[in-house]
């Protein structure tokens, strides 16, 4: 079925009528009301609602092709003011729709479930999730678990409305990501979500004064800074499941931005999406990617494929490309051609025969398999010795105490650096700080010493004056 605009305004417009009914009467949505509330699905691709409506003579500067949306258009505005305050909350109305015109593209539902269902039966179990950007929250929907702790943020005031009516036992903030309070920092075990994308800058303080480059970049580009605030969310062996614009991984520009992601998490998964992933629920054909990273502050080194996605480079069409990319195993789709994107640029562009449905089962196998070779389960749960590593200071001046060498039969453990990274549970290992003189691996006591009694000392003491009227001087 191809996307009508018609359609999609109409079910925006009966399920924006639905919640200002709710908050008038003060009540929760019944069954039936959540399902018409469900089917809204923001204003991207409807770029129209932003035309001049105010009068019936405006249709004469709309589209001949678009008149018909002229009545739905002027009934939706006539919904707004209806329920507005003043003219100023009116504006703040008109004000949201058209920032969501151009970013609000709505993953289709399949294609989530593939991802949250592939964690599940990967052996994650999600205590505390983040929706960065939840639009209607169908991300909320297919990752949420029984007694989960949910948060999520939404900007866009109509549709953060409808939000807090879906899941009212969720915290439901209408507000930008960048408001999310710094304590809630490493707090998070799955931050997934489609982030909104282009050269739209951030007022993040702790970015745009970092002394960190690639934080002071990122604020630049909402899409950058979704990236470095959502790994800073995340605990330890968290995962971050963004569904993003290609940019990310084409441009050259944020080859920082793919470094500084790189430098404090491993890489899970990486997938390109067929163009038309979008065509059904936004009427628009753009590229995107899904990347998936788990938290790990104590690696050491990239991997070969860490690399690859570090560096942009351009396809065999000279189009823009990421490494990763040079082949087409990691792009799902059943044809491609050489055309141009919506900005009017040369592109290479995937489409797949089977639509969405397609989509949603190639792209589950293909984590499926990434899960099973770059998923480090053990980190994720935690499962690390509980006694603390003992980190020492290293100065450069100080001589290290000279050891008699010990004659051990294994080949003998190299000096552990400060950071260690774990590459699996079976490698994980606790250090001591005998660990810093190449112990054999045998165990070493230390004896505290001994408790001296008053009869003791008074023995050691009477032992000493004879010693030292014996003593003879040296010669």
């Amino acid at each position: 079925m191809g996307f009508s605009k018609r359609f999609h305004l109409q079910q925006n417009i009966d399920a924006l009528r639905i919640v200002f009914k709710l908050e008038k009467e003060k009540r929760q949505a019944t069954v039936g009301e959540r399902l018409l509330m469900i089917r809204y699905s923001g204003f991207g691709g409807l770029k129209f609602v932003l035309n001049p409506v105010e009068n019936e003579i405006d249709i004469n500067h709309w589209r001949k092709t678009e008149h018909d949306l002229f009545p739905p258009t002027q009934e939706l505005h006539q919904l707004l003011k209806e329920n507005s305050e003043d003219e100023k909350q009116y504006r703040r109305y008109v004000d949201s729709m058209k920032s969501s015109v151009l970013t609000a593209f709505y993953t289709p539902p399949q294609v989530i479930d593939a991802i949250s269902a592939t964690l599940r039966e990967s052996g994650l179990n999600i205590d505390k999730f983040l929706e960065p950007s939840a639009g209607i929250g169908s991300f909320i929907q297919s990752f949420s678990q029984n007694q989960q702790s949910v948060t999520a943020y939404e900007k866009d005031l109509l549709t953060g409305k409808i939000l807090k009516q879906l899941y009212p036992e969720s915290n439901i903030r209408i507000n930008g990501f960048e408001e999310i309070p710094e304590r809630e920092q490493t707090s998070y075990d799955v931050i997934a979500s489609n982030i909104p994308f282009g050269d739209t800058s951030v007022f993040d303080l702790s970015f745009s004064r970092s002394r960190n480059d690639a934080k002071v970049q990122a604020a630049r580009n909402i899409h950058n800074y979704f990236f470095l605030k959502g790994t800073d969310m995340l605990r330890e062996g968290g995962l971050l499941v963004y569904i993003t614009s290609q940019g990310i991984l084409n441009s050259p520009k944020n080859e920082p931005i793919r470094r500084a992601l790189m430098q404090d998490n491993n890489l899970v998964s990486v997938v390109r999406l067929p163009n038309n992933l979008f065509t059904e629920y936004a009427g628009t054909e753009v590229g995107s990617d899904l990347i998936i990273l788990q938290k790990n502050t104590a690696k050491q080194n990239l991997t070969d494929r860490e690399d690859l996605f570090c560096q942009s480079k351009p396809s065999e069409y000279n189009t823009p490309g990421n490494a990763l990319f040079q082949n087409s195993t990691r792009i799902i789709h059943t044809d491609q051609k050489l055309d141009t994107d919506p900005y009017g640029q040369p592109a290479l562009i995937y489409t797949h025969k089977d639509g969405v449905e397609g989509i949603a089962k190639d792209l589950k196998q293909m984590l499926f398999e990434d899960f099973g070779k770059h998923l480090n389960l053990s980190l994720y749960k935690g499962e690390q010795n509980d006694e603390p590593v003992i980190q020492i200071p290293i100065e450069p001046k100080v001589t290290p105490p000279v050891i008699d060498p010990v004659i051990i039969q294994q080949k003998p453990q190299p000096v552990p650096t400060l950071v260690v990274r774990q590459e699996s549970p079976q490698e994980l290992k606790q250090l001591s700080i005998f660990d810093l003189f190449e112990s054999a691996g045998e165990p070493i006591m230390v004896l505290a010493p001994p408790k001296i009694t008053t009869q003791a000392k008074r023995q050691s003491t009477k032992k000493k004056r004879h010693n030292r009227s014996s003593a003879r001087p040296l010669q």
